[in-house]
């Protein structure tokens, strides 16, 4: 499983790395990015999900 952000989508709420630290972080002007190589790591899988689903623009999705 893979997460990745539409940074067109992607407003800044911030909420994704809130929620999920180790796969998400911020850029100079607060939005969201991926980590790494967007791989989520085994027993992340809801942590993944719960920013997918907490995020107002839908802007994350799950590869």
């Amino acid at each position: 499983m893979k997460v990745r952000i539409d940074p067109e989508r992607c407003q800044g709420h911030g909420r994704c790395y809130d929620l999920a630290p180790d796969l998400f972080g911020e850029d100079d002007e607060g939005y969201g990015l991926v980590t790494g190589d967007g791989s989520v790591p085994a027993g992340e899988e809801h942590t993944a999900r719960l920013a997918v689903s907490n995020c107002p623009e839908r802007a994350i999705e799950l590869l």
